[in-house]
């Protein structure tokens, strides 16, 4: 294996590359992010305070909708919130 010489420009160079590469790490990291389109049964659980059997129900029953894929289930962010205000009861 032949022997590479590294000069202070290849040094200097290299610092600079790699300080370009972590700001824009850093950049898109603290731009705002955008709010998730699907969620998993854990977090539709967390968000609705609700237990994996009542989850279950809702989709037996044809009351939340969601997609399966491969072991997977995803729900749409819009139809829970859809649901949520189908079935809002007000307490006139």
């Amino acid at each position: 294996m032949p022997a590479t010489i590294i000069t202070t420009e290849d040094l200097m160079e290299f610092k600079l590359e790699l300080f370009n590469e972590i700001k824009k790490l850093v950049e898109q990291l603290s731009a705002p992010s955008e709010t998730k389109v699907y969620l998993k049964s854990a977090e539709v659980m967390e968000m609705l305070s609700i237990s994996p059997g009542t989850l279950q129900n809702l989709r037996i029953n044809g009351t939340l909708p969601y997609s399966k894929i491969g072991g997977i289930i995803l729900y749409e962010l819009k139809e829970i919130e859809r649901v949520m205000e189908e079935n809002k009861v007000s307490s006139y």
